[in-house]
């Protein structure tokens, strides 16, 4: 188990080491792609769904948006604001803003959530503190109340995704213990010494 801090402390002293921020970023991506192939053996009849923040798990999520284009409908719901992306989040927003075979929209109330078979849930990470506020309120009850196999990014939205499957990094962060049967943890580069 791993705190915040900890795991802040773990990429920093990870990039002194020589694996930089975007390569963590990438890292992370390629490894829910990978674990969202293991759980689906075939994609291509899937719509997949991404809801994203500026965070870094929006940056996460792009890089599995890139991975998953043309291996099955792909829709980005964006709700963050790019202007707030940190620099790997808008290098990896910058990949995916032109390519045509993945959605990007910003209007939820446009979107009917039980027509997809996967949601990516990517909206609030380990950096989140307070109270969440509308528009995400909505959407994280729109989630849960969607058919669709739930993947949370790390953790679960201000731990009120109902996620099927939480795809965390290095080691199962403080306060999951109750989704520990639910978390598959994946090695994203991250350097100890």
């Amino acid at each position: 188990m791993i705190s915040v801090s900890d795991m802040k402390a773990l990429e920093d002293k990870s990039e002194e080491l020589g694996v930089s921020k975007l390569q963590l970023m990438e890292n992370a991506g390629r490894c829910i792609y990978d674990v969202i192939k293991e759980q689906f053996s075939d994609l291509k009849d899937k719509r997949i769904l991404i809801v994203a923040y500026h965070g870094n798990n929006g940056g996460d999520s792009f890089v599995v948006a890139r991975y998953l284009s043309g291996k099955a409908e792909v829709d980005i719901l964006f709700l963050g604001d790019e202007e707030k992306l940190k620099e790997e989040g808008k290098i990896n927003f910058e990949r995916i803003k032109n390519d045509v075979m993945i959605q990007l929209m910003e209007d939820y109330e446009q979107i009917d959530f039980d027509e997809y078979d996967i949601i990516i849930d990517a909206l609030l990470g380990t950096g989140f503190s307070g109270e969440i506020r509308e528009p995400i309120a909505s959407v994280i009850d729109m989630i849960n109340d969607s058919k669709g196999y739930k993947i949370a990014v790390d953790i679960p939205s201000g731990m009120k995704v109902d996620a099927d499957l939480v795809v965390t990094f290095h080691d199962i962060k403080e306060g999951m213990e109750s989704l520990k049967d639910k978390t598959k943890i994946v090695d994203i580069g991250i350097k100890v010494e």
